[in-house]
């Protein structure tokens, strides 16, 4: 049984997973992203994807007649086509992520951005090292104004840290109402109200056709010139072309991203240029609890898949 595993750019998957224990399984991990997987994985029985770094829309399905187990890191993937698997009798896993904790991930991870942000932590690191001393001036968190956009589980941590802070915390999402804002210690506001009064502006929906560009030009103009915004949610959420405009022309101060349209974020992209940022690569779930947890339970679906009882199914 060939098995090929996906994406370990950290090349820890022998590490965290225990596919020795495989019997009679060839094993093959990649570590490079593949725009075009399809060359790699033929003669595949089971692959095993992280996160939704490589999409498997239904093209991918048709061009890879051994298939028959996809494994995902976590229990929902946006970029498999689940109809389309299961239409070519490939069965879908997924694995735990180490539950609460995952979350916990984001959020230190968004908070990490924001205060690299507003206290120009890279600039003066690179500053020092280059001879210089004290070249910014930063800003307080302390009485300014969270602007918390989807106030689910991750923004509601997000909120509670804001809080900590000394920050005044205003939340909109669709449906949020103001007794659940009020638990996660926020006001809710309308949509208008939190673009053009948050300092910090902080984006924690999940992705669909609804939000998809939901962040876009005529939302960035009403911002504060000094205000910054972080996503650590997905990329698409926000106009990827009208924040690198926002952030060229100072309509808004600077931006702490995770995450992108296309990933990794290929070169010469305008994000990459644009001033006061602090641009990570994905990295908001990748810590040793979150890839222990996965990479371990990678190998149990494998195993359960192949005696009959497969796992955590999605398809």
């Amino acid at each position: 049984m060939k098995i090929v595993v996906l994406d370990d750019y950290q090349r820890v998957a022998r590490a965290y997973g225990p596919f020795d224990s495989l019997p009679d399984a060839e094993v093959e991990v990649l570590h490079e992203h593949l725009a075009d997987p399809v060359a790699a994985l033929r003669g595949a029985e089971v692959v095993v994807a992280m996160r939704e770094r490589t999409p498997f829309p239904a093209e991918i399905f048709d061009q890879l007649p051994d298939l028959r187990l996809l494994v995902t890191t976590g229990m929902a993937n946006a970029s498999i086509d689940l109809a389309a698997a299961a239409a070519h009798g490939v069965t879908v896993s997924g694995t735990g992520m180490s539950g609460s904790a995952l979350s916990s991930n984001t959020t230190e991870l968004t908070w990490a951005l924001i205060l690299a942000v507003q206290r120009h932590v890279v600039a003066e690191d690179r500053a020092l090292r280059d001879g210089r001393w004290q070249t910014t001036i930063g800003t307080d968190l302390n009485g300014s104004t969270l602007g918390v956009l989807g106030l689910g589980r991750l923004g509601t941590q997000v909120a509670r840290i804001g809080r900590a802070f000394d920050m005044r915390v205003i939340a909109w999402s669709q449906n949020l109402t103001p007794e659940r804002a009020a638990e996660a210690g926020a006001t809710l506001v309308s949509r208008a109200e939190l673009f053009a009064t948050s300092d910090v502006l902080t984006v924690h929906l999940k992705l669909s056709a609804r939000t998809t560009g939901l962040v876009g030009a005529a939302d960035l103009a009403t911002m504060k010139p000094s205000a910054i915004l972080v996503n650590t949610s997905r990329g698409p959420i926000v106009d990827r072309g009208a924040l690198a405009t926002a952030l060229t022309t100072g309509k808004i101060a600077g931006a702490g991203l995770d995450v992108y349209d296309v990933e990794p974020l290929p070169p010469g992209d305008p994000l990459r240029g644009a001033p006061n940022t602090v641009l990570l690569p994905h990295l908001g779930y990748v810590t040793d609890r979150t890839y222990r947890v996965m990479y371990e339970q990678v190998v149990e679906s494998i195993t359960a898949w192949r005696s009959g009882t497969p796992l955590r199914v999605l398809t």
